[in-house]
């Protein structure tokens, strides 16, 4: 570990103690096969607004982002990708389920 990353740490009276860095390191994206993702339509805490939700995303939130940011452009809407989840605007459940069969993610299923 290099002297840098540990400038902030001044002194410790723990015999034990071992500095642990910040890591990094973000988790591998499964190929779209092995992906296991749930569509279906929601509107709660939403004011009646019915949204399509894209759950069961397993990877970096990078890989996240650029799903959800090719579905909302395929349908033209807004929406938000976060927490291994995606949120598109509307009710597009059926289109993003053909989407996402065309990628590749062979495992994916309507729910509801």
């Amino acid at each position: 570990m290099k002297w840098k990353d540990r400038l902030n740490i001044v002194y410790s009276t723990n015999p034990d103690y071992g500095y642990e860095g910040e890591s990094n390191e973000e988790q591998a994206t499964p190929e779209p096969s092995k992906q296991d993702l749930r569509v279906r339509l929601d509107r709660k805490n939403r004011g009646g607004k019915v949204v399509t939700l894209v759950t069961g995303f397993a990877g970096a939130e990078t890989d996240l982002k650029e799903l959800g940011k090719f579905l909302k452009a395929k349908c033209g809407v807004g929406g938000t990708a976060k927490d291994g989840e995606i949120v598109v605007q509307g009710d597009f459940k059926q289109k993003i389920v053909e989407l996402l069969q065309k990628e590749g993610y062979s495992r994916t299923k309507p729910v509801g």
